[in-house]
């Protein structure tokens, strides 16, 4: 099934993480309708389509809904593809079946190859990060945030110890305007071992893009959007990067598939009626194989979660990650 997918998609320049157990997972069969709310290449959403499933692809990027076009047209009218944010596929797809959604979180290879995006620490490029290509950039925030909140952020997104010195060397250093020169103030505030396995700018990139793109508050609104849009037996799975997203995404279908933490025995034990739950206990989670992260080490730190969605109705939301 996954080398007809990838023939199909010979314009797409990167093979998609945890490609065959996704597949697995959302369990096709011909005919149904499926959602990938991150469509980046289309490598996921052409291996659904090769599977034989009707495919509604979201992204927020316009470049990738401009250069998905050539696959929409190679798929025989089984690929739909809509420019948005995922959060918002519940009411773009309002009244339809939805038997598969797969999320993959994160930027995409081909924002970080790009350097004119301005993702990449390893690339110089403008200063920008954003995903939609719209609103404030990373250049505004951390030429316009005072001290405080810049460390905040970098404490919070890129759970980086010595946020403090880091946000101080910023603000010293401004105005900053190119993704080298971010990369070098962080270098410098952090020092760089030759050697170092790690960049010391690493964890200050993703906590500014994350910040920049509110992307653990879209990946709550996300999930919440995906549980309203599943059918019962519906099949979810998400591939996520690093400790934030899994975290979210574990706890979502923790408390939607009706567990529970034990609590502490030092506490009284509260009695409390609880919802339907909405997914069935979740799929144990699939890490990819080691061959997997030999030929593509964006793999190594990539997570994959999976659930079934049950016939209970949806739960409200309970307010996203800003």
């Amino acid at each position: 099934m996954t080398p007809k997918a990838v023939t199909m998609n010979p314009e797409t320049p990167h093979v998609p993480v945890l490609l065959d157990e996704v597949i697995d997972a959302l369990a096709i069969t011909p005919g149904e309708t499926h959602v990938d709310g991150t469509f980046g290449a289309g490598g996921y959403s052409m291996a659904m389509v090769a599977a034989g499933a009707k495919v509604h692809g979201f992204d927020q990027d316009p470049d990738a809904i401009a250069n998905g076009q050539a696959l929409v047209e190679a798929s025989d009218g089984k690929l739909v593809l809509h420019h948005g944010f995922y959060s918002q596929m519940a009411e773009v797809l309002d009244g339809e079946d939805i038997d598969g959604l797969t999320l993959d979180i994160g930027v995409s290879s081909m924002q970080l190859d790009q350097a004119e995006r301005g993702f990449s620490f390893q690339k110089d490029g403008p200063l920008d990060m954003r995903m939609s290509q719209d609103g404030p950039s990373a250049a505004d925030f951390l030429n316009e945030a005072d001290e405080e909140e810049i460390a905040n952020v970098i404490y919070r997104y890129g759970e980086e110890r010595r946020s403090r010195k880091i946000a101080k060397a910023i603000v010293n250093a401004r105005p900053l305007t190119r993704t080298s020169e971010l990369a070098n103030v962080v270098r410098k505030a952090l020092g760089q071992k030759p050697g170092d396995k790690k960049d010391p700018a690493t964890r200050t990139f993703q906590a500014i893009r994350i910040h920049i793109n509110r992307e653990l508050g879209e990946l709550e609104d996300g999930l919440v959007a995906a549980e309203r849009l599943l059918k019962p037996g519906g099949r979810l799975a998400i591939v996520t990067f690093h400790s934030l997203e899994d975290r979210i995404v574990k706890n979502f279908l923790r408390d939607r598939s009706g567990q529970k933490s034990a609590g502490s025995r030092h506490l009284p034990q509260v009695s409390e009626t609880r919802p339907a739950p909405t997914f069935h206990k979740p799929a144990k989670l699939v890490r990819p194989t080691g061959a997997e992260q030999v030929s593509n080490p964006r793999a190594r730190s990539a997570t994959l979660r999976s659930a079934v969605r049950s016939d209970a109705p949806s739960q409200a939301a309970t307010g996203g990650v800003q």
